[in-house]
């Protein structure tokens, strides 16, 4: 199942007593769902475990169910209101979500004062195999941590900066990392020298983690093509969709109304400077 979320809602993927996850959401769904009943499973083979506050267009998962890749679609897609599920196809039993043949992952950054030509000239260190000690948490000081990025791009859309990395595997905080490396280099807090040296793995960095919220799991692609596609959205998805527009909306309309500003209060955006 190929399926997305708005990460603002959840405390991230993984089940957690207490706090709201996309994981125990789509258990909880499916354990009051009469087709799953005390047939829903345990935990559920994810590609990708996200954080909290990170969202998903095409992360993918795997489910066991005798309903067609079309009705099941439809089944989940009423379930919990802001997870999309957009594709599914069969595929054999035992079949593990998290060996995928890769990853694209995209960042949105407010433009501010960034320069997209030095943000797309140091994003093309990040390609090809480097050292991500320094680019990732939880990881071995003592020896290497190797991944293999085959693709870095900057792009800007409106008023944003668009990353977009792409490789077989990622380490727990790796895009994040990288975006604060971007960042940190371009205002010349982290020179080129030592952020080659960390690549290389003769220097380790301190660098925090760029904000979750910008993050999102583009896609996790396979050797195969996804099957069903549902026609529309469910009404409560629906719902949803139409009241957090109207939210965004209204936010936006009481900022401009309050906020002190030497121009115009037509529009506030996300406009950031150092």
């Amino acid at each position: 199942m190929r399926f997305g979320y708005d990460g603002a809602g959840f405390f991230g993927w993984a089940h957690q007593p207490g706090r709201r996850t996309v994981e125990g959401e789509i258990l909880g769904a499916l354990r009051e769902h009469r087709q799953f009943g005390a047939h829903a499973p345990r935990t559920l083979p994810v590609a990708s475990r996200t954080d909290r506050g990170v969202s998903a267009r095409g992360n993918a998962l795997a489910l066991e169910s005798d309903l067609t890749a079309s009705r099941l679609l439809r089944t989940l897609n009423g379930l919990v209101p802001d997870v999309f599920f957009t594709h599914a196809v069969e595929v054999e039993g035992g079949f593990l979500p998290r060996r995928a043949a890769g990853r694209t992952y995209r960042y949105l950054e407010p433009i501010g004062d960034h320069e997209v030509g030095r943000w797309r000239a140091l994003a093309k260190g990040f390609v090809g195999s480097f050292d991500v000690r320094s680019f990732g948490r939880g990881l071995p000081a003592d020896r290497p941590t190797v991944r293999t990025l085959t693709r870095a791009d900057v792009t800007q859309e409106g008023e944003w900066l668009v990353v977009e990395l792409e490789g077989r595997s990622f380490v727990w905080g790796m895009v994040r990392k990288i975006i604060a490396a971007l960042d940190a280099a371009e205002s010349g807090a982290l020179s080129e020298a030592s952020l080659e040296a960390a690549r290389r793995g003769d220097r380790r960095l301190a660098l925090p983690l760029a904000e979750p919220e910008g993050l999102i799991l583009w896609e996790v692609h396979y050797p195969f093509g996804w099957g069903a596609e549902p026609a529309a959205l469910s009404r409560p998805q629906q719902r949803f969709w139409d009241d957090q527009r109207l939210r965004g909306a209204r936010r936006s309309a009481v900022l401009s109304r309050v906020a002190p500003t030497t121009g115009s209060r037509e529009e506030v955006g996300p406009r950031v400077s150092r």
